[in-house]
């Protein structure tokens, strides 16, 4: 989550603060590569976690067997390779592509459809390698994450106490969460017509799987634990009952009502 948003955010924060919305194209490429790279590791990574709810909740007997530490090492391992081969190959026919035409991109980050619409080249040979690439290393991943949670919502069903489903499907409800909100807009805005009525759309949409969901992915998948959760409200109970800070918002409130007091008095 930190890899995917300092990809996006810093470019982005400093446009809004500076005003100055230039890029270099190496930094656009560079831009790019991340991007891809993150962004196939996360639907990869999204999927093992699927399916390792699907072992814990369908197999819980052979889970410990079937979820070693090596195994777990080689799922996360295949995930993040996945994603560098997928950016490192877009990335090569990126830069093959000649660009002559405007320099403004339509978008507030280097997304693919964005970059290569400003191309004089013939673009139909990258995005047919886009295509190829989405269903070899996207589209699986996704009918994973698919397949294991109908095995785990028919498994839930079939459990005879409302207690047992309750707890079954505690374990898995912040990943179907995050799941939603993460496939959910990705589809909107790579299976929305590219048209110009859309793009403000497309736009909004694309906030949320590149900022949305980086940020409340710990939040839903941290509160949900008891241990957490009470560690936080200790710390918020610290901060609101520390003498040091309410004798800092103390000595504030005697500094503002003596300045309103010789205010006063020069008026007078």
């Amino acid at each position: 989550e930190t890899c995917y948003t300092c990809t996006l955010l810093p470019r982005m924060l400093a446009s809004f603060l500076t005003g100055d919305r230039t890029i270099s194209f190496s930094g656009c490429f560079i831009q790019f590569f991340f991007y891809v790279f993150l962004i196939v590791t996360e639907c990869c990574l999204l999927s093992v976690m699927s399916y390792d709810r699907y072992l814990a909740i369908c197999k819980p007997l052979h889970y410990a067997a079937l979820m070693s530490d090596r195994f777990c090492f080689n799922l996360a391992a295949g995930s993040w390779m996945s994603g560098f081969i997928v950016a490192s190959i877009m990335y090569l026919f990126l830069i093959r592509l000649t660009f002559c035409g405007p320099n403004q991109i339509d978008h507030f980050f280097c997304d693919f459809y964005a970059v290569i619409k400003l191309s004089c080249s013939d673009t139909y040979e990258i995005e047919l390698v886009d295509y190829s690439l989405s269903c070899i290393f996207v589209l699986p991943p996704f009918l994973l994450t698919l397949t294991s949670y109908v095995c785990i919502i028919t498994t839930i069903v079939r459990i005879p106490s409302s207690t047992g489903r309750e707890k079954a499907f505690s374990t898995c409800s912040s990943h179907i969460t995050v799941l939603t909100i993460f496939y959910g807009t990705l589809t909107i805005v790579y299976m929305l017509p590219k048209i110009n009525t859309l793009r403000a759309l497309n736009k909004i949409f694309s906030l949320s799987y590149t900022v949305l969901t980086p940020l409340v992915n710990p939040l839903i998948y941290s509160l949900r634990n008891k241990e957490v959760r009470e560690a936080v409200r200790k710390v918020v109970s610290v901060f609101m009952n520390c003498k040091g800070i309410q004798t800092f918002l103390n000595s504030m409130r005697r500094l503002k009502q003596n300045g309103n007091n010789r205010n006063q008095s020069s008026g007078k």
